[in-house]
Formats: structure tokens, C-alpha cells, sequence
């Protein structure tokens, strides 16, 4: 048969072309099929990944913060539950009129809105923290895709300014930035969790996967403070304060049986639960953390020292007339000039030209000894942040003036804790106990430092001393017996001392019988007419130790006629160093 008219003859492909066509074809085919197994059988977590990104979260779960208590169980620092808006910048799906009432939501600009949500390839930034729940609830209800809220802790603290230079607080990240929340972060933090979710594209959770890491809660903190005397010290503290117009001032209530730390306040204070502007010259513990010089209360250990030396007794007399002293080009003098006094008188009468006798009486090395033992110049380790170890110069530098001037507080620096630590001595019959701002399972032991006689003498002394005729009667308590020692110091200013700017302190421990509690007070540059401890500082002593040994039930040693002075009532012996 022939072809049609006007056709050529049919191509024909060769034989070859063919057979490679079905090889590459099936090649082909052979490398898909490989590839799917590759990817679905033998290695497929890439796909995996992929395919959670598109749904799967990992969600840290906080751990909830140790709350702190007092040594009643009274909560002082708890953290509650609050709500922070969180964004997936990946996910998010709104226009600009829903990302523009987000930021309204939120308060914050509509550019700082953007600067978070810019970088798409994050899956998590948090937009707002700690919001109040209602202000949370009304973020959820705009139902933009890939916001949504995260729960947090914020901390409070029940006791507000009273307790803030204890306590301290805590940051946005629920970590502790002040005092005790600081010192203590390890325990009271514990570890956050982890836990593997399922959410829709809203970025609701729909669904709990697995739990990664379980989280761990903070351990609860007992402190040795009671909240009752903490507020009883803080109350007092500032009613003198402000009565006297001072510019800060300082208390610790110490359990003189062991050291604890029952109350310890500071003035001026702040409220922890509002964080938004802290004046930092307010965050600060200045019972732990200031330094001054402390003036006549620091006689006590000069007497202690010369009757541990053999040199003098209670009862031996030094002459103090004319009420002045010269050392070199340098004159100690006596606010009020006596003649001659026993020992036991110069406490009383806080005479610093018989206190000077004593210091240079001794050695340098010996009343330095005294001192150092005592607990100055080296941190009182209450495991409280930033606490200063304060100033006592190596004895070999010490000029005769020097010697003279350290006998009765000047040349040396302490802090308020330092002060209200060596009185242990005087209180335990010559044992300095350590301090601490924890509650105690049993006591610790404390360091002899004096023996139990000089002690008692001392303590004797210092009866005297708040009792009429001594520089502190003011510090009476009815019903119990009162020992302690007043101070009245010029302030430095420059390379000299302020003419008119003072530090008054009273340290004091009652009963004088048999010593339940220590309290030390500290008023900064009083300026309303009156700048002496006895005036100043022995009057917060009195009512702060009334409530207090009121609290710890402790039975009066002294006959119930007893009766305070007024402060109009007071002939006040004048002491100024």
C-alpha cells in the first residue's frame, strides 16, 4: 500500500534515545522514592520540626517564690499570681487598627509595639508585664492571633515600709534585688519548669503534651524578727524622727539571751510595693551599712578593759577637776566638770576626761585588744548584704590624743548592728554572741571576751547611768530596771568635726537584772532644740523596751511604783564628746 499523495514518510525515533528516556525516568522515580524514605522513614525530624513549629510550644512554668516569715509564721513577703501579655512575632496576624488599640491596651506607643513584634523570626517577647487581671482580660478579648498572656508571680509584702530594709524587694523577673530577698535568692527562688503544649493559631493552648521539667518552688525563709516589736520600733523610731526633725535614724531590738534579731528599722523608708521610683538613698539598711562615731557608748568598753587589766576597780577614784584635759596642743574637756569619781561615776556621769584617764592608763595593744574582741572592725556576719565591718586603726599608729579620744568613742567608726552586738557582753556576762536574722533551732555558742565579774560591774555602772543623776533617766522603764549608755557626738565635716551637727545614740538592755533584750537607737542630726542621747535617743529605748518585755512576757524586776520620768521632769545631764 502506498502512502497518501503529498505525505513523506513516518520519523522513526532510534532504539537508544528510547532506552535512556525509561532510564532516566526511572531514575527518577528511584530518587523520589529514596528521598521519601530518606525524609518519612529513616530521618525524619526535619519534617517533624517543621510540622510543630506550626503548632507545638515549649511553656516555662515559673516556680512559685519561698515566701519569708517572721518567727511567729506572720507572712512578710508571699507572691501572688499575676498575668503578662506575650506576643509569638511569627504568628501574629492583625492589622493596623488592631495592633493600635493592642498598644492603647498596653500604654505603651505604637512604635515601641512595633520595635517588639519586628523580628518575625522569634517566637516568644513579652509585650506588657504584671498586668491587674481586668486590664489582662480585656487584651484576650481583641483576639489578635499570636498574643497572648503568660503567667507570672509578683511579690507583696504585707508590712510595707515597716519591714522594707529587712525584706528588700524583688525585680519585674521575680528576682531578688535588696536585703534579704537579695542575700537569700538561691533559697527562696527555686527552679521553673517545662512543659510541651499544643495551641491553635490564636495562641490558646488546646491541648498538654508532656511535662519536660517539673518546677521546683522556692524554700520559705523564717526570720527571727517578730513582726509585733518590728512594728512597735518602727512606730517609735519615727515619732522621734519627726519630733525632732532629724534627718534619718535607726533601731535593733536583739534577744540578749542569743543573739537574735528581734526588730531592726530605718528611717527614712520606702513602700516595696511601689517600684516605680526608689530614691536608692532610702533602699538602704543604715543600721548595717552607715557608719558613725559613737561617741560616749563606747566608755563601757574602756572601763571593761581597765578593770580586766587589774588597774582599776569600780570604786577607785580618778580626778577630773578642772573638767579638762591636756595632751600635747590638745584639751579633752567635760560638759559638765566634776571632781573626783569613781569609776563607776565616770560611766555614770559619762565624764570624758576620766574615761581618757583609763584609756592612757592602759596600753595601746590592750585597750585595742578589748575593742577588736568586742566586735569593731570587723562585719557582725548577720547574713545581711552590705553590712561594713567599720574603722579601728592598728594600735601602733595611735598618738597619746588618739588613745585618749578612742577611750570615749572619737577616731573610731561603727555601725548601729556593730553597737547593739557588743553589748552581748555586758548583758552575758562577758560572751559576745553572734547575730543573725534567722531563726535559731538551738543557740549558738558565743566568745568569751571579759570575764563574768567584769561584766556584771560594768553592767552595774551603766544601772547607774539611767537613773537619776546619770546622763540617761530618760530610758526608764516602769516596773523593770534599765541599763545603758547614751552618746551625743559631733558629726565630721571635712577634716574637722561640725559644730552643730550631731549623732544621737542610746544603747540599753533590760531587765537590768537579768538582760532579756538589747536595744540600740540612733537619731541623725536632730535639729528641733534638743541633740543629746539621754534627751533623743533613751526616750524610744524606754517605749520600745516597755512593749517589748510586755510581748515576751517577761516578769518585772522592779517594784510596780516604779515610775517613768517625764521628759519635762528630767534633769537632764548634758553629755556631748
Amino acid at each position: 500500500m502506498k502512502p497518501p499523495a503529498g505525505r513523506g514518510p513516518t520519523p522513526s525515533l532510534p532504539a537508544w534515545r528510547a532506552n535512556l528516556m525509561l532510564v532516566l525516568l526511572a531514575a527518577w522515580f528511584i530518587a523520589l522514592a529514596g528521598r521519601a524514605l530518606w525524609l518519612q522513614a529513616l530521618n525524619n525530624d526535619f519534617l517533624q520540626r517543621k510540622g510543630e513549629s506550626r503548632y507545638s510550644r515549649v511553656v516555662e512554668i515559673g516556680a512559685s517564690r519561698g515566701m519569708i516569715v517572721d518567727r511567729n509564721n506572720e507572712p512578710l513577703a508571699i507572691s501572688t499570681p499575676v498575668e503578662s501579655v506575650a506576643a509569638s512575632p511569627a504568628d501574629i496576624e492583625a492589622d493596623p487598627a488592631d495592633l493600635r488599640k493592642l498598644a492603647k491596651l498596653l500604654e505603651i506607643s505604637n512604635d515601641e509595639l512595633r520595635a517588639k513584634l519586628s523580628d518575625t523570626q522569634r517566637e516568644f517577647v513579652y509585650l506588657k508585664r504584671q498586668l491587674p487581671p481586668e486590664q489582662a482580660e480585656r487584651v484576650v478579648q481583641l483576639g489578635i492571633p499570636g498574643v497572648f498572656l503568660q503567667r507570672e508571680h509578683r511579690r507583696y509584702y504585707p508590712a510595707g515600709e515597716m519591714m522594707s530594709h529587712i525584706i528588700g524587694f524583688t525585680g519585674v523577673d521575680d528576682k531578688g534585688q535588696e536585703a534579704l530577698e537579695l542575700a537569700f535568692e538561691d533559697t527562696l527562688s527555686g527552679k521553673p519548669g517545662s512543659r510541651r503544649v499544643i495551641k491553635d493559631r490564636l495562641g490558646r493552648i488546646v491541648e498538654d503534651v508532656e511535662s519536660i521539667r517539673v518546677p521546683q518552688n522556692g524554700q520559705q525563709l523564717r526570720l527571727s524578727i517578730d513582726a509585733r516589736i518590728q512594728y512597735l520600733a518602727f512606730r517609735e523610731l519615727k515619732a522621734a524622727v519627726t519630733a525632732h526633725r532629724a534627718k534619718a535614724g535607726g533601731i535593733v531590738v536583739l534577744d540578749a539571751e542569743n543573739g537574735e534579731i528581734l526588730a531592726m528599722a530605718n528611717l527614712p523608708a520606702y513602700n516595696p510595693n511601689n517600684r516605680g521610683k526608689l530614691d536608692a538613698s532610702r533602699t538602704r539598711n543604715r543600721v548595717v551599712t552607715d557608719l558613725f562615731e559613737p561617741g560616749s557608748t563606747l566608755k563601757p568598753f574602756t572601763a571593761a578593759a581597765a578593770l580586766e587589766a587589774g588597774l582599776f576597780q569600780s570604786g577607785t577614784v580618778i580626778q577630773t577637776a578642772p573638767g579638762q584635759l591636756t595632751i600635747g596642743n590638745r584639751t579633752i574637756h567635760d560638759a559638765h566638770p566634776q571632781g573626783a569619781l569613781t569609776v563607776a561615776q565616770v560611766i555614770q556621769k559619762s565624764s570624758n576626761v576620766g574615761t581618757a584617764k583609763m584609756g592612757l592608763a592602759l596600753s595601746s595593744e590592750t585597750l585595742w585588744s578589748l575593742f577588736s574582741r568586742a566586735g569593731f572592725g570587723l562585719p557582725p556576719r548577720s547574713g545581711f548584704p552590705g553590712e561594713v565591718s567599720g574603722r579601728l586603726r592598728a594600735h601602733a599608729t595611735w598618738k597619746p590624743i588618739e588613745q585618749a579620744t578612742m577611750s570615749y568613742g572619737y577616731g573610731i567608726s561603727v555601725s548601729l548592728m556593730q553597737l547593739a552586738r557588743s553589748y552581748t557582753i555586758f548583758a552575758s556576762d562577758g560572751v559576745l554572741h553572734p547575730v543573725t536574722l534567722l531563726k535559731r533551732d538551738s543557740p549558738v555558742p558565743g566568745t568569751r571576751v571579759v570575764s563574768a565579774q567584769t561584766a556584771l560591774a560594768v553592767r552595774k555602772m551603766l544601772e547607774l547611768a539611767a537613773q537619776p543623776g546619770g546622763t540617761a533617766p530618760g530610758a526608764q522603764i516602769s516596773g523593770y530596771t534599765v541599763a545603758g549608755k547614751t552618746g551625743t557626738a559631733h558629726k565630721l565635716e571635712g577634716k574637722g568635726y561640725a559644730a552643730n551637727r550631731y549623732v544621737a545614740s542610746f544603747v540599753g538592755m533590760a531587765p537590768a537584772s537579768r538582760p532579756r533584750v538589747i536595744i540600740a537607737v540612733m537619731i541623725d542630726e536632730p535639729s528641733a532644740g534638743q541633740h543629746y542621747g539621754g534627751a533623743v535617743a533613751a526616750p524610744v529605748f524606754s517605749q520600745v523596751a516597755a512593749g517589748t518585755l510586755r510581748m515576751l512576757a517577761v516578769p518585772p524586776d522592779a517594784p510596780a511604783k516604779t515610775t517613768v520620768l517625764k521628759p519635762e521632769d528630767v534633769l537632764l545631764v548634758r553629755e556631748e564628746v
